[in-house]
């Protein structure tokens, strides 16, 4: 195998890991800790994300213009957040936790 294969391979690992602990935290919360942990499921969603940015990095995937395309990812997901709101399967009181 190629350190591109490799990496690739690595990217779909770290995929896999920043989806499980989101499900974590969406069943149990943020702030809970699981039991022989010493960290929050926010602690361990925050460096799964920061594993896969680095594999990111070393695929060489992000490029001057990244930050462009993280604020129009942004406005997407706003627009679907909004749409969802019109369609009654997201509550008002999730705005509490919207970041721009």
């Amino acid at each position: 195998m190629k350190r591109e294969e490799h990496l690739l391979t690595i990217l779909i690992e770290e995929c896999a890991e920043v989806q499980q602990r989101a499900t974590k935290a969406l069943r149990f919360g943020m702030n809970e800790i699981q039991p022989d942990q010493p960290f929050t499921n926010e602690d361990r969603l925050f460096q799964e994300v920061c594993d896969l940015k680095a594999i990111i990095e070393m695929l060489g995937l992000n490029d001057d213009f990244e930050y462009y395309a993280i604020e129009r990812k942004k406005e997407k997901v706003e627009k679907y957040l909004n749409y969802s709101k019109q369609c009654g399967t997201l509550n008002e009181d999730d705005d509490e936790t919207k970041t721009n």
